[in-house]
């Protein structure tokens, strides 16, 4: 068993997953979830203000790229269309206050540049609350005039590089360079911009960023990453600030922070710079009668097909679960084919489906579409779980994954945020209007 580290801060951190689509929730037939939040901005601005007077961190949104080579895969599964993320994010930041907002883009679809330019802008439109989730992305190369997706290997060695010059382009430009002096004529500093003149493997970059310079009370925004394959662990041990994955076992979950936190270290970084944040998907009930009664509810209105296969086919298990015989324990193939994709989701989903000897019910009960761990109870119970990873060490907080929205979010804001606060678990109050400051994350 691996030893334990205890607490690891005063107090942990809350981040809230939405989709930038039309619902935030596998439950989307729920009489009284939303489905139109992919074209009603209105939906998204009472999601964050939700979860900002719960006090929340930050909300974090995810995207992807990937084609659609046939629309009948989609008919019954939504998801589609999305926002396009910072585009969201930045109507957010004016409808909000002390939120961070954290937005995915891909090393691989993108240029530099665009995402350090893009990024910098939100961090100065929210007054420091911006973050970027950095993916290698799981496919999408078809939109992006590539024939194939680029291997895996060569995505990570083109992230580290990218990663690079983002955060050089961030500190091109320092925050006091412009001058706006009217009497002297004087517009900026030239001391104070600095070209970066970049050439590397796969990148050539002059600069400086030609966008405003970052705050200096607030630091760069911050880096989020949601890699856990080796490739994935080594970039978020150099670069990775938040840090976004899977979990279902606490001394699993313990043993990869400690991991992260080792290979850090040769890095100059250590546990001051991570903040772990495995995903949890909770049905919140008064009782817990009261939550089982809501996650039966939720079960009736699932589509149980769709939602068992989009398992299967996120973790290339190579099975069709939805006609899988009832009752009767899934058997994978012995040798899961290798993904380009998902590689340390199928590896987490496969080890639980084996040691639990499943069945497509257990799957349903246990795992949200995406592979995050579902948990049902009261207030109590919900805050139980939470405390006893954190106080372990095995986590820095959780990436909260609603059910439904918006009563999920209200569920877990009303009900489960005021039980982790009367035990001293979670901050009462926002300490700063900063994202990194809030984190706790050094000033960079």
């Amino acid at each position: 068993m691996t030893s334990r580290i205890g607490r690891p801060r005063e107090h942990l951190v809350l981040g809230a997953y939405l989709g930038g689509g039309g619902t935030n929730g596998d439950a989307w037939r729920l009489p009284e979830a939303d489905v139109d939040a992919d074209i009603n901005f209105e939906r998204y601005s009472q999601y964050v203000h939700i979860l900002e007077r719960g006090k929340f961190d930050s909300i974090f949104l995810y995207d992807n790229v990937l084609p659609v080579p046939n629309p009948e895969v989609l008919a019954y599964r939504p998801g589609f269309p999305r926002w396009d993320t910072f585009t969201l994010l930045a109507a957010l930041a004016v409808v909000t206050k002390r939120i961070g907002l954290i937005g995915t883009a891909s090393t691989t679809f993108n240029e530099p540049y665009n995402i350090a330019r893009k990024v910098l802008s939100l961090d100065h439109l929210s007054n420091g609350r911006a973050g970027w989730n950095v993916v290698t992305a799981t496919g999408g190369g078809e939109n992006f005039n590539l024939p194939e997706h680029v291997g895996h290997a060569e995505r990570y060695r083109r992230a580290h590089e990218f990663c690079d010059v983002v955060t050089g382009l961030w500190h091109s430009v320092e925050p006091d360079a412009i001058v706006r002096n009217k009497v002297t004529g004087q517009w900026l500093d030239p001391a104070k911009v600095h070209p970066l003149n970049h050439k590397g493997e796969f990148y050539a970059v002059q600069g400086p960023l030609n966008a405003p310079p970052r705050i200096a009370q607030a630091g760069q925004p911050v880096i989020a990453q949601a890699g856990s394959s080796d490739d994935g662990k080594e970039l978020a041990a150099r670069i990775g600030e938040v840090i976004y994955t899977a979990e279902y076992d606490r001394e699993h979950a313990l043993a990869f922070r400690n991991e992260l936190i080792e290979r850090a270290q040769k890095y100059g970084r250590g546990a001051a710079n991570l903040r772990v944040l495995p995903g949890l998907a909770p049905i919140v009930g008064k009782t817990r009668e009261d939550a089982q009664r809501k996650f039966e509810r939720y079960l009736s209105y699932l589509d149980h097909g769709a939602t068992l296969n989009g398992l299967a086919n996120y973790a290339s298990l190579g099975i069709d679960l939805a006609n899988w015989p009832k009752g009767k324990p899934v058997t994978l193939p012995d040798n899961l084919a290798q993904t380009n994709s998902h590689k340390s989701r199928q590896s987490l989903i496969a080890r639980w489906i084996r040691e639990r000897q499943a069945t497509t019910d257990d799957i349903l009960r246990f795992f949200i579409a995406g592979g995050h761990r579902l948990i049902v109870g009261s207030a109590t119970d919900i805050a139980d779980h939470i405390q006893d990873w954190f106080e372990a060490g095995a986590v820095d907080g959780f990436n909260i994954m609603f059910t439904s929205a918006p009563t999920g979010m209200e569920d877990f804001v009303d009900l489960v945020v005021p039980e982790l606060q009367r035990r001293g678990l979670f901050k009462k109050d926002y300490a700063s209007p900063y994202l990194r400051t809030n984190l706790g994350l050094p000033t960079v």
